[in-house]
């Protein structure tokens, strides 16, 4: 079965028209106009299979908002090539509008005057969407997203959290084949995060929803995602499993020792720092490359009497941090061909 989404070789330049400041300025560059390219994206290639949830992560102006303004249609790729469902989304617009959803974080699609259950009334027509099916939507979007009380409310008057419910209703009231989510969850607090998650994972397993999702809350890649892309300058450095990241990059781990009495006297094995040391406390930062958490316990309770351990692992967040600082000509190494075996353990 082909892939759902296909990006071969797709690079983006953008031209830009460069002035001088002031009125002779203005004249020169009407009249002997100078550009300079700017290249957004540059030769990247992926796949996405139906059904995946799929991260997009980078820094701003990596080139993530320029893949997704392809993808759907509103981009043009300056070279390569992009299909989605086998269709040119930008010459295929129409058809592509059916079948997708888009949730930018920062912008909205409803009418601000209106109350919420008119514009999505307004979304199903435009999407033509049958009456009972509409009706049933909207029933199970009131109960998974908690919509009942908004129904009825102008969106100029929702908080952050109750537009992003909304606009998640209106996104998905056609019941697209591939959801773009840019920013989903972008301020809003942690009960509302955790629901809107819910709902993501809920749509992509009852309904084979594919998501791509891009942010910079890496708890929305940890809770959503199994399968990540990478983005520095326009490039693509990683594609593959969020659990490789973890295993190449989260080399340190740490281990807090809680003591029975004042620390005394003791050395550290091999691979072994320190990072805390109180008076009934040590916290080791190990490498796991060289050791195991298991003999930095064994070896330190056998100089101190320990009266509890614990093992934390690296966050995503440090991991991506190490990627970025100096960790690319690594991370480049591990981006694999479109059907190279590292996917198959993210679908």
């Amino acid at each position: 079965m082909p892939s759902i989404i296909r990006v071969e070789d797709a690079r983006k330049v953008y031209r830009i028209a460069q002035k001088d400041p002031g009125l002779k300025g203005a004249f020169k560059a009407l009249f002997r106009p100078r550009y300079t390219d700017k290249v957004a994206v540059d030769g990247i290639n992926f796949n996405i299979d139906e059904g995946e949830i799929v991260g997009y992560i980078g820094v701003n102006g990596a080139g993530k908002s320029t893949t997704i303004k392809m993808l759907t249609g509103i981009l043009v790729p300056t070279s390569g090539e992009v299909r989605v469902l086998e269709r040119d989304p930008h010459r295929d617009r129409v058809a592509n509008a059916r079948d997708i959803g888009v949730v930018f974080g920062q912008r909205t699609q409803l009418w601000w005057d209106l109350a919420l259950i008119e514009s999505l009334n307004t979304i199903s027509k435009l999407y033509e969407v049958p009456a009972a099916r509409y009706k049933q939507l909207l029933e199970e979007f009131n109960e998974t997203l908690n919509l009942k009380e908004l129904l009825h409310v102008p969106i100029r008057s929702m908080s952050l959290g109750q537009k992003m419910r909304a606009e998640l209703a209106a996104t998905l009231i056609h019941e697209p084949k591939i959801v773009y989510l840019d920013e989903p969850t972008i301020g809003l607090d942690l009960i509302v995060k955790e629901r809107i998650r819910e709902f993501i994972k809920q749509q992509n397993r009852e309904k084979r929803a594919t998501v791509i999702l891009t942010t910079h809350d890496l708890g929305d890649i940890e809770e959503l995602c199994k399968r990540v892309l990478i983005i520095d300058a326009g490039k693509l450095i990683y594609d593959g499993p969020l659990s490789t990241i973890r295993e190449r990059f989260g080399k340190y781990r740490t281990i807090t020792f809680e003591t029975a009495a004042k620390v005394g006297n003791y050395h550290l094995p091999e691979g072994v720092e320190m990072e805390v040391e109180e008076e009934r406390k040590l916290v080791l930062r190990f490498d796991r490359t060289i050791t195991t958490a298991s003999r930095v316990a064994a070896n330190l309770m056998q100089q101190i009497e320990v009266s509890d351990f614990s093992l934390t692992e690296p966050d995503l967040s440090s991991i991506i941090k190490q990627i970025y600082n100096g960790a690319l000509k690594q991370a480049e190494s591990l981006v694999e061909p479109v059907a190279a075996p590292v996917l198959e353990g993210a679908r």
